[in-house]
């Protein structure tokens, strides 16, 4: 099933649509509707939950507007929902000075559930830039990353990006927060 017609971005805006995207099963559902919809039994069977708990789960997040039914089909007398992200890419208000960065969060609890025999490729590099130099380099992996977003096939396996281009707290700044 295509979601081509699905809107570009959806924004999170509200306190509920902020804690529903903030928990990590619901964050997993999520990347499970990334591509294509699924019905509550095969989200269940990918995150490893009970249909039950599954269901709840995506309750919730369609109650904050994230995801949606796409489909509906009768199978022996019930009705079964085949559910799809409600936009292609789900925006996070920014965390604030010295708030939890939910995204983040979210990626390292994703890199440290990976399988460890799989191939990765993690890196941090401390930079000197220039402003202009930093804003060619965010500017260069967001369209890195939009680049091979166009080129995803649903039916190979997952891979996930994830960067973050940031000026970190000053030592001053660090040492003052500590004390």
């Amino acid at each position: 099933m295509p979601t081509d017609d699905l809107p570009e971005t959806f924004h999170v805006t509200t306190d509920d649509q902020l804690r529903a995207v903030s928990n990590l099963t619901r964050h997993r559902i999520m990347a499970v509707l990334r591509f294509e919809p699924a019905t509550i039994t095969q989200i269940a069977e990918r995150v490893g939950l009970a249909k039950g708990s599954s269901s709840y789960h995506v309750r919730l997040l369609e109650r904050a507007g994230l995801v949606k039914v796409v489909r509906t089909r009768k199978v022996r007398g019930v009705t079964e929902r085949y559910y799809a992200m409600a936009a292609r890419a789900i925006v996070l208000p920014d965390p604030g000075e010295g708030g939890p960065d939910v995204l983040m969060r979210h990626a390292v609890a994703d890199l440290e559930a990976a399988p460890a025999d799989c191939e990765r490729h993690v890196r941090m590099a401390h930079l000197r830039l220039t402003e202009e130099q930093f804003a060619e380099l965010g500017a260069r992996l967001q369209a890195l990353a939009d680049e091979y977003r166009e080129l995803s096939d649903p039916s190979l396996p997952d891979a996930s990006l994830v960067f973050a281009l940031f000026h970190p707290a000053s030592r001053v700044q660090a040492e003052g927060e500590a004390k």
